[in-house]
């Protein structure tokens, strides 16, 4: 089963509660009171996605968090790609894999289609697209074609 942390799907809801309100900087006391998720867990994600470069943090008594991007530049694949890792659907998919059977594997070429397939639909979603409502985004048509992807 593919299924995402609990911890991106906090990024998500916090990434969109800064786009909503971005008009000032954000703490994480505020962040975690607004969004109902422990402080704790707050401050890591705010940490991951600081260092990812999704949000730019401002120490200090008055300061705190903001997006270094509008939502509509900020898209779910870096989102996932900042609190999961690279997006890979088997080993093989991974730049970095150690397989021993790659070489003579039928599928790594099929596998690595489906791997791009995702990671083009997780790109061409953005943040902005995430906080719309789920009437008006499920009539949004997302197309992804075979052709092309596996090289």
């Amino acid at each position: 089963m593919l299924r995402l942390s609990k911890l991106t799907d906090y990024a998500t809801v916090l990434l969109a509660y800064m786009a909503k309100t971005n008009s000032h900087l954000h703490t994480a006391v505020e962040l975690s009171e607004a969004t109902a998720i422990h402080l704790p867990t707050v401050s890591k994600v705010l940490k991951v996605l600081s260092k990812a470069g999704l949000v730019y943090a401002t120490r200090g008594s008055k300061g705190g968090y903001q997006l270094v991007q509008v939502a509509e530049q900020i898209t779910v694949a870096s989102i996932i790609g900042a609190l999961e890792g690279p997006i890979t659907i088997t080993e093989c998919s991974s730049e970095t894999h150690d397989c021993k059977q790659a070489s003579a594997c039928e599928m790594k070429g099929n596998w690595g289609g489906v791997n791009r397939a995702i990671v083009n639909v997780l790109e061409s979603i953005t943040l902005a697209d995430m906080m719309v409502s789920q009437q008006q985004y499920s009539s949004k048509e997302i197309q992804v074609s075979w052709q092309g992807l596996s090289r």
